[in-house]
C-alpha cells in the first residue's frame, strides 16, 4: 500500500492551492498559505531550541489552529511527538514524558493579528529515563483511552500513518474542497482521519471545540453553517445532534459519508440519522489506537430499520484478521472468539514495560474484543474478554446485558457494571437514563430482562435517572466513573426466573 507522506503532501497543497480552506475554527476559516505559514515559523523557533537530534517532544493536545500548525512544524523536523490530553495532570505528564524521553513541553500560543503563534517550551518536569525503546524516525506517541484499564501509549510511526491517510482519503472520497467534520479530540486516532487525512488531500477540517462537545445546539448550528460532507464520530454526537434537528425540523442534504465509531448505537439512532443525514451512506467504524481501523461496514437500510445489531464488517483493503477461540485456534467458518488482526496501519507497539506487550506477537495483535462471524462472513462486536465477570459462579458478557438493556424502548443510556457486593461476588448493576417523559421504573426493566436474559445475567440493581450519564473525552459511557461512584453492594435476593437466553454460559 504505497503512499506519500504527510510532510510532501501538505507542502503541495500549501503551494498549489494557497488560498483553499485548510481548518475552520470558532467561525474563521484559515487557509492553506496561513497555516503552512504558522508551521513555517513554529519550526523556525523548534530548531533554535536545540533538542537532540531524535529525541520526541511533548505537544499537550490542546484543540486549536495554532496547535495543529506546532504539531506540522514537529513532523517536518522529524520528530516523533508525545500528545496526551490537554487536560492531564502535572503529575501524569511528567511520568509520561519520563518514559518517552521527552525533556521539551511545547506549546503555541494565540496567534495574534499581526503574525503566527509563539512556540512556548518548558522542561518536562522528569529526567529522561526512557525513550529507549523508541524506533528512530518521525511518529506519533498516542495514549490509549483507559477505558479498558491503565492508558498505555502506543508508538505510530508515520509511514503507518500516511498509509493510513492515503487509504482514508480514497475510500471516503476527501480532496480539494471536502469539509470533514473533526469531533474528537486531536490526541485521538479518529485524527488521523479527521484533520490529517483532510490536510493531507486539501480538504478543509471543520474543527469542533471541546467545550461544545456535549451542546447539541452548537453542535447542530456548526453543522448548518459548515456544511461538512464527512462526519466521524461517537454516537452521543449523532444523538445530541438528531434531537436538535428534529426539533428544529433541520436535515443535512450536504452530507456523503457518516461514520459512527467508539460504541454501539442505540435503539433507534440509526433511523434518526438517516434522517437527519437523507444524502449521506453510513458506515460502521471498527479498530483500535494499536491498529487503527481494521474493519468497515456500510450500514443498509434493512438494518436501520430492524433494530438488530450492526456488523463491524469485514477487514478493510490490506488487513489480515483471525477470530481466535479460548484454546488459541483459528476458527474457520461461521464461530466466535477474540479478534486478532495485522493491520498496515498498525503501531510498532507499547512504550516501555507496559503490561499487555503480549498482545503483539509476529505482526498480530489481540484486540481483546470478542467477536462473532455468521455465515455470510460478516463480523459482530459481541463485547471484550475483560468484560465477561463472573456472577454466582457463572461467566456473563457485561455488553450483552447492556444490549438487552438498551433494547428496551424507554430507554436512552445505559452501562452494566459488576461491583463487588459484601460476600466478594460479583453485582450487576445497571444504570439507566431514561426517555423524556418516560415512567420507567426498575421492575419494568426487571421483567423485560427476565424476557431475554439467564436468571444470573440479570441486574439486581437498576438505577434510573433522567440525568445524561458521564462520558469521557470521546464520548463514551465513563464506566470508570460511574463504578467509582459505587460502593460495594449487599448480597441481592434472587431474580425471578425469566426465560431462557444466551447472555451467559457456564
Amino acid at each position: 500500500m504505497p503512499s506519500r507522506s504527510f510532510v510532501e503532501l501538505f507542502a503541495e497543497q500549501a503551494r498549489t492551492r494557497p488560498d483553499a480552506p485548510a481548518l475552520s475554527w470558532h467561525g474563521r476559516v484559515l487557509r492553506y498559505a496561513e497555516l503552512s505559514a504558522w508551521a513555517d515559523a513554529a519550526h523556525a523557533e523548534l530548531v533554535s531550541l536545540r533538542i537532540a537530534d531524535g529525541a520526541p517532544v511533548c505537544v499537550p493536545a490542546r484543540k486549536s489552529p495554532e496547535t495543529v500548525a506546532l504539531l506540522i512544524a514537529c513532523f517536518r523536523a522529524g520528530r516523533r511527538v508525545l500528545l496526551p490530553s490537554a487536560g492531564l495532570g502535572a503529575q501524569a505528564l511528567a511520568s509520561l514524558c519520563a518514559q518517552a524521553g521527552c525533556t521539551h513541553v511545547l506549546s503555541a500560543g494565540e496567534a495574534g493579528p499581526g503574525g503566527p503563534p509563539a512556540v512556548v517550551s518548558r522542561p518536562s518536569g522528569a529526567a529522561p529515563d526512557g525513550g529507549g525503546d523508541l524506533p528512530p524516525g518521525a511518529g506519533l506517541l498516542l495514549t490509549t483511552s483507559g477505558s479498558t484499564g491503565t492508558p498505555k501509549t502506543v508508538v505510530l510511526d508515520s509511514l503507518g500513518a500516511d498509509r493510513f491517510m492515503s487509504w482514508a482519503a480514497g475510500r471516503f472520497g476527501i480532496g480539494p474542497g471536502t469539509r470533514v467534520l473533526n469531533y474528537a479530540p486531536l490526541n485521538f486516532d479518529l485524527c488521523l482521519l479527521d484533520v490529517w487525512a483532510t490536510l493531507a488531500a486539501g480538504g478543509c477540517a471543520e474543527l469542533v471545540d471541546p467545550d461544545h462537545g456535549v451542546d447539541g445546539v452548537r453542535l447542530a448550528d456548526l453543522c448548518v453553517s459548515r456544511a461538512p460532507h464527512v462526519l466521524q464520530a461517537v454516537p452521543l454526537f449523532f444523538r445530541l445532534v438528531t434531537e436538535v434537528a428534529a426539533v428544529r425540523g433541520l436535515v443535512f442534504p450536504e452530507a456523503r459519508d457518516v461514520l459512527l465509531t467508539g460504541d454501539a448505537a442505540p435503539p433507534g439512532l440509526l433511523e434518526r440519522i438517516a434522517a437527519t443525514f437523507p444524502g449521506a451512506r453510513l458506515w460502521n467504524v471498527y479498530g483500535c489506537t494499536e491498529t487503527n481501523d481494521s474493519f468497515l461496514h456500510r450500514i443498509t437500510p434493512e438494518e436501520i430499520g430492524s433494530g438488530a445489531a450492526v456488523p463491524i464488517g469485514g477487514p478493510i483493503d490490506g488487513v489480515g484478521a483471525r477470530i481466535v477461540d479460548d484454546e488459541g485456534r483459528t476458527v474457520t467458518g461461521a464461530g466466535s472468539g477474540e479478534l486478532v488482526v495485522a493491520t498496515p496501519f498498525q503501531a510498532h507497539g507499547y512504550l516501555g514495560r507496559t503490561p499487555g506487550r503480549e498482545r503483539w506477537r509476529d505482526g498480530w495483535f489481540r484486540t481483546g474484543d470478542l467477536v462473532r462471524r455468521d455465515e455470510r462472513g460478516l463480523v459482530f462486536l459481541t463485547g471484550r474478554g475483560d468484560h465477561q465477570v463472573k456472577v454466582r459462579g457463572v461467566r456473563t458478557n457485561l455488553a450483552e446485558v447492556e444490549r438487552v438493556v438498551m433494547d428496551h424502548p424507554q430507554v436512552g443510556e445505559a452501562a452494566v457494571l459488576a461491583v463487588p457486593d459484601a460476600a466478594g461476588d460479583n453485582v450487576l448493576c445497571a444504570v439507566v437514563r431514561r426517555t423524556p417523559g418516560s415512567g420507567l421504573n426498575s421492575l419494568g426493566l426487571r421483567v423485560h430482562c427476565a424476557a431475554a436474559l439467564p436468571r444470573t445475567a440479570i441486574p439486581a440493581v437498576f438505577e434510573i435517572t433522567d440525568e445524561p450519564l458521564p462520558v469521557t473525552s470521546t464520548g463514551k459511557v465513563d464506566r470508570n466513573a460511574l463504578r467509582r461512584a459505587r460502593s460495594p453492594q449487599p448480597a441481592p435476593e434472587p431474580a425471578p426466573e425469566p426465560a431462557p437466553g444466551a447472555a451467559a454460559t457456564a
